[in-house]
């Protein structure tokens, strides 16, 4: 473990209220641990698309979501490993009641990372550095996975600081130090500055976070726009107002499989569709949502996307319904999948809501497949996922596709 602290860690009253906890290469994480042969050994977990690296396959510039080709000609005694969702469901569990244990405030990001809020447990636990360091240490004793630990005053700064600290390491930026800390670094630490927009700084002679916030914000909105320059300007003098909040409802729910590059004929590209839709569908019914906003996204094999979506006059959660609105969505993009190839299928539902709240269809328009849901949601229920499917997945569905991960969710808050 390694612990970087730019505060005073004598002083208990000048201590970061919020840590961002984040599991190190998490998949790749999993499989060395379960498999001590793996371990110091460069792996990545895939199958035709890297999904996770090692940091020893990461020294050989790997990283996701490259092509296998690529990755084992940079790297020829690279070990490519299957994934595992269900190993990596059930870490992601362990970790997170261990995170629950140590403070009541815990926003989940994804399967790997959060936001914890410790700023009322100084008196009753400790100092946060106390704090994170024993987070760091259960998790890896507990579950077997390193952790890496920032913290702040902001919930944007946390992030940056846990960034800088991996692998494996514990940063934390005490009130008062934090323009310090986040000024020298490059302007790619700023969320939402992607590629296009780094470029675009760095045309007009930004390079870091000090130069961006000696602009002044109109400056800002005209290099790159009024959203975008805002927001920018905030986050380099550390403006974020945002708590940490337990229980935020997921914006949407879905899934995705990623395989080698390829092509695929338009029956066995439905299929995968309808086994992803099915995942979604189940994953809605079992959160009690329905929703109202379908969106397809796929990859083609020059790794370019396409997103399209629609939405219904009524919410449902039926696997048919969503698995219908996504066959149409895919039948406006097939002749570029004929033409590219595809890399990527995913599918992914958003304007939630409770499905108590949904007004009742008379009987004559009502949906049949609710039945036909609630016997297979009952049957994998008691036997597993894998106990059941449907038969038009089972012929045309490849070996080598991977799903990838298992679960979209995107919490309600700014870019991150």
């Amino acid at each position: 473990m390694r612990t970087y602290v730019l505060m005073n860690m004598l002083d208990p009253e000048n201590q970061p209220g919020i840590l961002h906890a984040d599991l190190d290469a998490f998949y790749a994480s999993v499989e060395q641990r379960d498999n001590p042969e793996l371990r110091d050994r460069p792996i990545a977990v895939g199958g035709g698309i890297v999904l996770a690296a090692s940091y020893e396959a990461r020294a050989y510039g790997i990283k996701t979501p490259m092509n296998e080709r690529e990755a084992r000609r940079r790297c020829p005694r690279l070990k490519v490993i299957p994934p595992r969702m269900g190993a990596y469901a059930e870490a992601s569990r362990a970790v997170f009641d261990i995170f629950h244990d140590v403070s009541p405030v815990v926003e989940g990001l994804s399967i790997d990372e959060a936001f914890i809020d410790v700023s009322g447990l100084r008196r009753l636990v400790g100092p946060a550095h106390m704090i994170a360091e024993d987070l760091r240490r259960r998790v890896l004793d507990q579950v077997g996975l390193p952790l890496t630990v920032g913290g702040a005053s902001t919930k944007f700064l946390a992030k940056v600081a846990s960034a800088a600290g991996k692998p494996d390491g514990l940063l934390l930026v005490a009130p008062g130090a934090e323009l310090d800390f986040l000024h020298p670094l490059p302007v790619e630490a700023l969320w939402g500055v992607g590629p296009k927009t780094a470029e675009r700084l760095h045309q007009r002679g930004l390079h870091t976070v000090a130069e961006v916030a000696a602009l002044d914000r109109n400056q800002l909105v005209a290099m790159v726009g009024l959203g975008a320059g805002n927001h920018l300007h905030a986050l380099a003098h550390n403006q974020d107002p945002r708590h940490v909040v337990v229980g935020r409802r997921n914006r949407s729910i879905g899934s995705q499989r990623s395989f080698p590059q390829g092509r695929f004929s338009r029956t066995e590209v439905e299929a995968m569709l309808l086994d992803t839709c099915d995942r979604v569908g189940r994953r809605l019914r079992q959160s009690n949502q329905v929703a109202r906003t379908v969106t397809l996204r796929l990859r083609f094999g020059d790794f370019k996307q396409a997103t399209r979506s629609t939405t219904f006059p009524q919410a449902t959660h039926h696997t048919k319904a969503i698995h219908d609105a996504a066959g149409e969505l895919l039948t406006t993009v097939w002749p570029l999948t004929e033409q590219r190839g595809l890399t990527k299928v995913g599918v992914a539902v958003s304007n939630l809501g409770p499905d108590d709240a949904v007004q009742l269809a008379l009987p004559l328009f009502a949906p049949d497949s609710e039945p036909l849901d609630t016997a297979v949601d009952h049957i994998r229920e008691s036997f597993g996922h894998r106990s059941i499917s449907r038969a038009a997945t089972l012929t045309h569905i490849s070996d080598h596709v991977q799903v990838t991960p298992s679960a979209v969710s995107t919490p309600s808050v700014s870019p991150r």
